[in-house]
C-alpha cells in the first residue's frame, strides 16, 4: 500500500503494447516501425526453417512438457541438442535449462552446495571446501542473483579492470574461487578479455564462468561466441548462453566438463524441479544451430551494417560507449536527454531503449543501439539522420570523460578494436 501511494496508483512502467515482434520491422496500432533495440540478431526467430521445426514438434509432441526430465519428460530430442550445443562450443557436455535467467540461477547458485546437496544422500567429501566468487560489476542481475542465492563470498571487481580482480583473488582465503564475467556487456557494448582471465585463473586456481548471451551465434568465425571469437578453450571454463537472442528460441545452456554438467543435473532446483522446454522449442533450437553453421550470410549481414553504422556515427558529436560488437550504445549522461532523444526517435517510426539508472549508474544515460541482419543501410541512414537534427542532445566530451571516470583503471589493451572485431567475422 505504501508503495502504491508513492507510485500514485501507477505502474512505475508502461511497456509499449506491440501488433507483432522485430524482425527488425515490426508494427504498433498498425503503423509501420523499425526496431534498433531487438535481441532477434539474425532474423532467425521468423527463418521458415524454424517455423517449419516448430509445426513438426507440435505435430508430433504437442504444446509442452508438463514433466521434469528427471522423472517422466526426458526426451531423447533434449539430448540431441545438447551434444550439438556441447559441439558447436568446443565442449563434451552441455545442460538444457528453460530460460537463461534460471541457467544462470540454477548453476551459480548450486555450484558452491554441491556436497551439501549431495551429503543429504549419504556423501561426504574427504576435506571442506569454501567457494567464493568474483563477479565484474557490470554482470546481469541474473548473475548476481544466482551467486547472491549460492551463500558463498561474493567480491565485485571493477568493471574489466583485471588488476582490481588480482588484486581480490590474491586476497582470498577460499578453495574454490570462480571469476564470473558476461561475455559482451549488454548495456556497454563490450568485450571481457577471456584469455587474460583465464591467465588469472591459472595463475590463482580459479574458474571461469562466463555469459555468453549477447556473444553466441553472434561472435566469432563460427558464431561460436567469445570462445570463437579469441579461439581459446581451457578445462576451468564454464560457458553459459541464452537461445532468445540470436537463435530466436526461449532456454538457456551451460556447457562445461561433464563432471560439472552431471553435477548441475542431480543437484541444481532450476533443472530437475521444473518442467523442461517445450519439444517444439527444442526442433527449433536444432535447427537454429543448424542454420546459424549453414548460413553465415546473416552474421555477414549484422556486421555489415555494424560497420556501416559505427561509420555514419563518426560524422557526428555523439560519444558511442563501446564499437565493437552489434551493441553501440550512444551516450547520453542526462536521463532526461536520453528520454528526450528516444521520443523523438520514436516519433519518426523507429524504436530505441533508452537506457538509465537503476540499469546503468547514475547520469551515464544512453541509446542503447543494436544492429540486425535485417536492417537496410536505408534504415540505418534514417536513424542517423534523426541523431543528427538532435545533435544539441549529444553530451560533449569533457562531460563524457568524467562521467566514464570510474573506467579509468580500465587497461586499454585489453579491450579489442573495431578492426580485431571485424576481423574475427567471416568476410563480405
Amino acid at each position: 500500500m505504501e508503495m502504491a501511494n508513492w507510485f500514485g496508483w501507477k505502474s512505475p512502467h508502461n511497456p509499449v503494447v506491440v501488433d507483432s515482434l522485430p524482425t527488425p520491422k515490426f508494427t504498433i496500432n498498425d503503423r509501420p516501425h523499425i526496431s534498433f533495440s531487438t535481441n532477434n540478431y539474425l532474423g532467425i526467430a521468423t527463418s521458415p526453417r524454424v517455423k517449419a521445426a516448430a509445426i513438426r514438434g507440435i505435430e508430433r509432441y504437442g504444446v509442452g512438457n508438463s514433466d521434469s526430465r528427471l522423472l517422466g519428460g526426458n526426451l531423447g530430442l533434449y539430448s540431441e541438442v545438447e551434444r550439438k550445443l556441447a559441439n558447436i562450443n568446443g565442449k563434451s557436455h552441455a545442460i538444457l535449462f528453460a530460460t537463461g535467467y534460471l541457467a544462470n540461477i540454477g548453476a551459480l547458485s548450486t555450484l558452491p552446495r554441491i556436497n551439501n546437496i549431495a551429503r543429504a544422500f549419504g556423501f561426504t567429501a574427504s576435506r571442506d571446501y569454501t567457494y567464493a566468487y568474483f563477479s565484474d560489476e557490470y554482470n546481469h542481475i541474473s548473475i548476481r542473483e544466482g551467486m547472491r542465492l549460492s551463500g558463498a563470498r561474493r567480491h565485485s571487481y571493477r568493471h574489466l579492470d583485471l588488476n582490481h580482480l588480482e588484486h581480490l583473488l590474491r586476497r582470498s582465503t577460499e578453495t574454490s574461487k570462480i571469476i564470473v564475467t558476461d561475455g559482451v556487456f549488454s548495456q556497454d557494448g563490450d568485450i571481457a578479455p577471456i584469455p587474460d582471465l583465464l591467465r588469472l585463473a591459472e595463475r590463482w586456481n580459479a574458474m571461469v564462468y562466463i555469459d555468453d548471451a549477447h556473444g553466441a551465434g553472434v561472435l566469432g568465425e563460427h558464431g561460436g561466441g567469445v570462445i570463437d571469437h579469441f579461439k581459446v578453450d581451457s578445462d576451468r571454463l564454464i560457458c553459459m548462453a541464452t537461445l532468445s537472442k540470436a537463435y530466436g528460441s526461449i532456454g538457456g545452456f551451460i556447457v562445461a566438463n561433464g563432471l560439472i554438467t552431471e553435477a548441475l543435473r542431480m543437484c541444481s532446483a532450476a533443472y530437475g524441479f521444473t518442467a523442461t522446454l517445450p519439444p517444439d522449442q527444442a526442433m527449433v533450437i536444432s535447427t537454429a544451430i543448424d542454420i546459424v553453421a549453414d548460413e553465415p550470410e546473416r552474421r555477414r549481414r549484422l556486421w555489415d551494417n555494424q560497420r556501416y553504422f559505427v561509420k555514419r556515427m563518426a560524422e557526428l558529436d555523439y560519444k558511442l560507449v563501446s564499437t565493437v560488437t552489434p551493441i553501440v550504445p550512444v551516450w547520453l549522461g542526462e536521463d532526461a536527454k536520453t528520454q528526450q532523444l528516444a521520443s523523438a526517435i520514436r516519433k519518426e517510426g523507429i524504436h530505441v531503449d533508452a537506457i538509465s539508472f537503476p540499469a546503468v549508474p547514475l547520469k551515464s544515460g544512453r541509446l542503447r543501439i543494436q544492429l540486425n541482419a535485417g536492417h537496410r543501410h536505408a534504415d540505418i541512414d534514417h536513424l542517423v539522420d534523426i541523431l543528427e537534427r538532435n545533435q544539441h542532445l549529444a553530451e560533449p566530451t569533457r562531460r563524457f570523460v568524467a562521467a566514464s571516470g570510474n573506467r579509468k583503471h580500465r587497461p586499454a589493451a585489453l579491450v579489442p578494436s573495431l578492426t580485431a572485431a571485424a576481423a574475427s567475422q567471416p568476410a563480405e
